[in-house]
């Protein structure tokens, strides 16, 4: 079993359709940890040695958040620049997230096929989070293929759904470490679901 810190971030949470939904579908048990930055940093001043102790006491962390500009929102580079500190996270004595995994959880306006190279975009979303696979490499941890929300602005209520019953899935194959083994290849984690719905349908999630 695995304990998951996610990291919340959506700058304009009460505008949003699909993480609104997303947040809801959070399963609510002891080793899942939902934390949202800009309800607790209002004003950007992250506590460093209150998110030290969050990452030191989870497993997993999931930094979910819509894809602004092809990035995360401003909050989570603040938090990077703050917490991940040379002689803790990283550096020759930086150790304390060695073994650790990151997923991102986010959500794009744009479509599946515009994130492909022959698509407008050119580039896949996991290429475009290059900078976050090199901190977590760098970290010692472990980065998983993001898991993806695409097409925001197009779905109707039905696929938000479908969305949020997915974002629990994944959370639930999480916490029970299911996932990684699988995962390594894929471009868009969600392509897993099936799989761990199956485990969760069976009583092994």
């Amino acid at each position: 079993m695995a304990r998951v810190l996610i990291l919340f971030a959506h700058p304009a949470l009460e505008k949003s359709r699909v993480h609104r939904r997303l947040v809801s579908a959070v399963p609510r048990r002891a080793d899942v940890t939902f934390h949202d930055l800009y309800e607790a940093y209002p004003r950007m001043d992250v506590d460093v040695s209150r998110e030290q102790r969050l990452l030191i006491n989870h497993d997993t962390v999931v930094l979910q958040f819509p894809f602004y500009w092809y990035s995360t929102p401003p909050i989570l580079k603040q938090w990077q620049d703050l917490v991940l500190e040379h002689g803790w996270a990283y550096g020759s004595e930086g150790t304390a997230l060695r073994g650790k995994t990151m997923v991102c959880a986010l959500s794009t306006g744009g479509r599946t096929e515009a994130y492909v190279p022959e698509g407008y975009i050119h580039l896949t979303v996991r290429q475009l989070l290059a900078p976050l696979e090199q901190t977590a490499r760098l970290c010692g941890m472990r980065f998983l293929p993001p898991w993806v929300v695409y097409g925001t602005h197009r779905l109707d209520d039905a696929g938000i759904q479908r969305a949020a019953e997915r974002y629990a899935v994944l959370l639930e194959g999480l916490v029970d470490d299911r996932i990684a083994a699988e995962a390594p290849n894929l471009e868009n984690l969600a392509d897993l679901n099936q799989t761990v719905a199956s485990w969760v349908e069976g009583g092994m999630a």
